[in-house]
C-alpha cells in the first residue's frame, strides 16, 4: 500500500465547525462595534485567526490586542462546543482505518485550544496518533509547515501520506508539502486543485482499497 497514513484537516473536514468559528468571531466583532460588511461572508473560511487579525485588527479599538481577540473567540467557541457535529461517517471511516493499522493525524490551522476542543467534541481523539495546531508551527496553512511537521513526526515520506482537506488554503499547504491530496466537497464543487475529489467521506475507504 503506497498510502501509509492519513492527515486530516479538522475544521470543515472532520467537524462542521465553520458556522461556530464565524459566530465566535462575529460575537467579538459585535461586542467591539467593528464593521465587516465590506467583506465576503466566506472571506475567512479556512483562514487562521492570526491571518484574520491581519485583515481586521486595525478596525478594532486601539487598545485591543490580538491576544485579547484570540481569548474571547476561543472562550465563545469552547462554551458552545456541544453544538459541534462530526462530518457524516467520519467516525466510522476513522475507526476502520485505525483497525487497519493506518496511522492518522490531525493538521489544523486553529490554535491548540480549538484543536483539542474539536477532537473532544466529536470523540475521535483516541483514533489519531497526534495533532498539529497553529501553535506548533512558525506559520500556518497555506504554508507547508504544518504538514511537513506532521510528516516528520510520523517519520514517513510525504508522498506516503494522504491529506484530506476542504479548503483551497489547506490543499495548497498539503500539496506544497508533497502529500497526496483529497478534497472533501459535499456539493461537488472544487475549490482548488486536488488529486481526488470526494462528496462523501466513506469514499476514502474505496480509494485506499484501490491503492492497495
Amino acid at each position: 500500500m503506497s498510502v501509509q497514513a492519513v492527515a486530516w484537516d479538522i475544521d470543515g473536514t472532520l467537524v462542521d465547525s465553520e458556522p461556530l468559528h464565524q459566530e465566535a468571531l462575529m460575537a467579538v466583532v459585535a461586542t467591539h462595534g467593528v464593521d465587516l460588511s465590506d467583506l465576503l461572508p466566506d472571506a475567512f473560511v479556512g483562514v487562521s485567526l492570526p491571518d484574520v487579525w491581519k485583515v481586521v485588527g486595525s478596525r478594532f479599538p486601539a487598545d485591543m490586542r490580538f491576544e485579547d481577540c484570540d481569548r474571547m473567540v476561543c472562550d465563545h467557541y469552547r462554551a458552545n462546543m456541544h453544538r459541534l457535529t462530526a462530518t457524516p461517517n467520519v467516525d466510522r471511516v476513522m475507526r476502520i482505518l485505525h483497525e487497519r493499522g493506518i496511522a492518522q493525524i490531525a493538521v489544523s490551522n486553529s490554535n491548540r485550544d480549538v484543536v483539542d476542543t474539536n477532537l473532544r467534541a466529536i470523540g475521535v481523539a483516541d483514533l489519531i496518533d497526534f495533532s498539529v495546531s497553529l501553535d506548533d508551527v512558525p506559520v500556518g496553512k497555506p504554508d507547508p509547515a504544518p504538514y511537513r511537521l506532521g510528516a516528520a513526526r510520523l517519520g514517513l515520506p510525504a508522498e506516503r501520506i494522504l491529506a484530506v482537506e476542504d479548503s483551497a488554503t489547506g490543499l495548497a499547504s498539503a500539496r506544497a508539502a508533497g502529500m497526496k491530496s483529497v478534497l472533501y466537497c459535499p456539493d461537488g464543487r472544487a475549490c482548488g486543485p486536488a488529486d481526488h475529489l470526494i462528496t462523501e467521506m466513506i469514499a476514502i475507504l474505496d480509494m485506499l482499497d484501490a491503492d492497495s
